[in-house]
């Protein structure tokens, strides 16, 4: 191994390292805080470890639901504070009246035909006082003061409503049944129908204007005047009660109780009841907070390794059965992205406290989805294996819910296994819901487990397994473009003859193209006969000639009237045009965003074989010594993939074989055997994971295919005469 590719390897193991510890860290932070989690208990189940004794006192920490439920009744319970404020409203009247009569008299003396407004009142209702007040100066004695005397009767209805009560609030508005009147450092509880609100008070104050009986003008004028000194004297205060409230909720427990030291928490073989799950809890969380700095450090080493053992069994797996997943670090990003990802919605779900079982939310199907349609079906289900004991970890160690992501988990797996197209996702959702009921009803009955409860596990199961599908679809393209990968539904769209390369190769080289359709057929079955990718080499036999759209006519395949250019061309020339097609090819390929696994397939299909027939041409035109064989050879690279080796050997077979005039099982065997040879003693297959297992395969299959597309017909009556173009009907 060079310097340079060692140099490359232990950087990319670098950072192999460096994303497998912040993974291992990103987790790790998500654990459950401050707890002792030697194992997580459900309620239901039996006690079957020796008898719990609680090592010191602790209290026992109420239900969440419970507790919540307290703190609301708690709020509730707290009436709306309200301040009681003197009553202002006569004396602002009175003085209000008097300034308003002296303004009038004013303008009486003045005895101006406009009159100056300098007060709130409208000018329609101080027009109205001011005739008022000159028909009395005119009709009355000047001691008597009728305004005087509408002022003070509005005062009078005023006092009277206030004496009441007035909140400075609407009746519109929602509030209790009763009310914490606030005087001075004393609150008094009194009906709220007791008071009058806001608008009720205005209300009155004008109802008992208009009993009054006076014209309507006046009337009118008066109502205006006196609502403009309708003071509350009630007033809510908002931040008085949120005090109240806050006191309230402070007063609540978190505990319902306490167990003494050396108490039994439960005993061996006992069911575990809600009242022993709460005391388990408590005391999990109490040894948690008891251990100190020290104890802490050690907690969180303890889930270090927890976790990093996952990821360590994960990385082996990889490396000894799945290398080039190991060695391409934009899918250990994707992997640890997804890991990660599905440990963060735990923890999301672990902070809430609805009263509801929401960790079948938690869509661990829909990670098992993608990572066996990116990769392959045995990397799904052993990630999925990995996924499901991280998230039952990041539950507290929760046996239940890490085996029913499992099995629902699995069962995705098997369901995109051999995918065919996008719509086939959405068959998983059966599957996934078949996983999570039967999961619910064996834990269920275990447990014994009350109707209603299963019943709400199904309908969030139900949701998982709607949703896991759809958000599968929706990620898997997400993905495929960010993370550049090539997965089976990608290859399945481009094995579409009506993809616009292949529509172009059908029509500018035919004969390439049949050439290639009938190759990847060769190519397809001999995959499937030594476990290579069979999708991924039939595609790469389709697009591997791609770059002959360019000039067809330079390939003999495509000289339909039996013209050889090459005749007329130097061997070097020759070859050099040849070549360029798999330049072309690759440019071809990359301007229509071929996935880098298809376009492989263009040079290594070809490796660095020497193109024989013109070095001998040139051989014998210059004489040996004088040819370097290496300007007659492909620049490669060799193939180094079983996939890009099948299509290369396919590649060499199937143009050999049509070669042969009168081909019969011998004939093509032994061509076979010739073409295998020459790449082995080439060496183009060194780079290649081929076995001699694998090539005694591929070489029946070939065979097998070869001799079935070019086996012997029957010759029709009279065949050779129209293969001659003389017509066989008979002239009367």
């Amino acid at each position: 191994m060079s310097e340079e590719k060692k140099t490359i390897k232990q950087r990319g193991i670098k950072r192999k390292i460096i994303i497998a510890l912040l993974t291992v860290i990103l987790i790790v932070m998500m654990f459950p805080k401050g707890e002792s989690i030697e194992s997580e208990v459900s309620e239901g189940t039996v006690w079957t470890n020796d008898d719990l004794i609680a090592p010191f006192s602790f209290p026992i920490i109420k239900d969440k639901a419970v507790y919540k439920e307290e703190v609301k009744n708690a709020e509730n319970s707290v009436y709306p504070v309200v301040q009681s404020v003197p009553q202002k409203s006569l004396d602002s009247l009175n003085a209000f009246g008097k300034y308003i009569i002296t303004v009038i008299d004013e303008d009486l003396k003045q005895k101006t035909s406009t009159y100056l407004n300098p007060t709130f009142l409208s000018t329609k209702a101080f027009t109205r006082f001011l005739t008022i007040r000159k028909q009395q100066k005119q009709s009355f004695h000047a001691k008597e003061n009728s305004l005087n005397k509408i002022f003070a009767t509005a005062g009078l209805i005023i006092d009277e409503v206030s004496k009441t009560g007035i909140l400075n609030i609407n009746s519109g508005l929602k509030i209790k049944d009763s009310i914490a009147v606030r005087r001075g450092n004393v609150d008094i509880i009194e009906p709220t129908s007791k008071f009058l609100f806001l608008d009720q008070a205005k209300a009155e104050i004008i109802k008992k204007i208009r009993a009054l009986k006076y014209p309507l003008a006046t009337d009118s004028a008066l109502i205006e005047f006196a609502l403009h000194f309708v003071y509350p004297n009630l007033i809510y205060d908002k931040k008085a009660t949120d005090i109240e409230k806050e006191q309230a909720k402070n007063n609540i427990s978190l505990y319902s109780g306490i167990v003494n030291e050396n108490e039994r928490i439960i005993a061996k073989h006992d069911r575990i009841t809600k009242q022993a799950k709460l005391k388990i809890d408590s005391y999990r969380e109490a040894k948690g907070e008891a251990t100190g700095t020290t104890g802490i450090i050690l907690q969180l080493l303890g889930k270090f390794l927890h976790i990093a053992a996952f990821i360590t069994l994960l990385s082996i797996y990889l490396y000894l059965f799945r290398k080039k997943i190991f060695y391409d670090n934009t899918k250990i990003v994707l992997i640890s992205f997804l890991i990660v990802f599905i440990s963060f919605i735990t923890f999301l779900v672990n902070q809430m406290t609805v009263k509801a079982p929401i960790q079948y939310l938690i869509f661990v199907p829909a990670a098992s989805m993608i990572f066996t349609i990116v990769f392959d079906s045995r990397v799904g289900f052993y990630l999925t294996v990995i996924l499901s004991l991280i998230v039952g970890a990041l539950r507290g160690n929760d046996y239940v819910f890490m085996a029913t992501n499992f099995i629902a988990g699995g069962l995705s797996v098997y369901t995109v296994r051999d995918i065919k197209n996008r719509t086939q996702i959405f068959r998983s959702f059966l599957y996934i819901l078949l996983g999570y009921t039967v999961s619910i009803i064996a834990f269920g009955f275990e447990r014994f487990a009350h109707a209603e409860s299963m019943i709400l596990e199904f309908t969030f199961a139900f949701s998982n397994a709607l949703i896991s599908p759809v958000l599968t679809y929706g990620l898997l393209i997400f993905f495929e473009r960010i993370f550049n990968i090539t997965t089976d539904l990608t290859l399945l769209e481009l094995s579409n003859f009506d993809r616009p390369l292949l529509r172009e190769l059908a029509r500018k080289a035919p004969g390439s193209f049949n050439h290639s359709m009938t190759m990847g057929t060769i190519a397809e079955t001999a995959a499937e006969q030594i476990g290579a990718n069979a999708l991924l080499t039939r595609v790469g036999a389709y697009y591997h000639d791609i770059g002959k759209i360019i000039s067809p006519q330079v390939f003999v395949e495509n000289q339909l009237n039996n013209q050889n250019i090459h005749e007329n061309l130097s061997p070097e020339e020759s070859v050099q045009i040849i070549i360029r097609h798999v330049k072309e090819g690759i440019e071809l390929a990359k301007q229509n965003k071929l996935p880098q696994e298809v376009i492989d397939f263009i040079p290594m299909h070809h490796g660095t074989a020497t193109i024989t027939y013109f070095y001998d041409k040139a051989k014998k035109l210059y004489g040996e010594d004088k040819v370097n064989i290496n300007d007659y050879k492909y620049p490669g690279p060799k193939p180094d993939s079983k996939e890009t080796a099948i299509v290369m050997l396919a590649d060499g077979c199937e143009s050999a074989v049509r070669s042969i005039s009168d081909p019969d099982p011998q004939k093509v065997e032994n061509m076979i055997n010739n073409i295998f040879n020459s790449r082995l003693k080439e060496g183009q297959l060194d780079d290649a994971p081929i076995t001699f297992k694998d090539i005694t395969k591929m070489k029946e299959s070939f065979l097998s295919i070869l001799i079935s597309q070019h086996h012997k017909r029957v010759k029709y009556p009279k065949q050779d005469e129209a293969e001659k173009g003389i017509s066989s009907d008979k002239d009367n």
